[in-house]
């Protein structure tokens, strides 16, 4: 069981204002500012922000970070969010099949390259 995740960004302000919103439309809040980190989660700080200023390492390093979302509609504003703020799309929102069955997910890069995935596992519907 995983209990937080961290990521590295550059700057702390610009992408904490960015994630205010795409993690808002999760239902996450900021729970705890720093002067160089920023924790976001529900009731707990579950996803955080650590500034890395200069580290050219950041950007397209393999970092993939899938946050569960209540519903499709959900996973459509965080996408949109994300995008609106200067993510760029790398998978829109849509059905997919894993392993486990059908998603509904969405899937973008952050202001630092991490490559972000917003996730629901629609109900099964239709037979008794």
């Amino acid at each position: 069981m995983i209990d937080h995740v961290s990521i590295g960004v550059r700057d702390l302000e610009r992408s904490a204002a960015f994630y205010d919103r795409v993690l808002g439309a999760i239902g996450y809040v900021r729970l705890v500012e720093r002067p160089r980190t920023i924790g976001f989660g529900k009731k707990h700080a579950e996803f955080w922000l650590n500034l890395r200023e200069g580290d050219a390492s950041l950007s397209g390093d393999g970092t993939h970070i899938c946050l569960r979302a209540r519903d499709a509609a959900t996973v459509n504003g965080a996408h949109t969010a994300a995008l609106s703020l200067g993510g760029v799309d790398d998978g829109a929102p849509g059905s997919r099949e894993y392993a486990l069955g059908e998603v509904y997910a969405a899937f973008f890069r952050d202001l630092d390259g991490h490559r972000i995935e917003i996730i629901t596992f629609p109900q099964k519907t239709g037979t008794a």
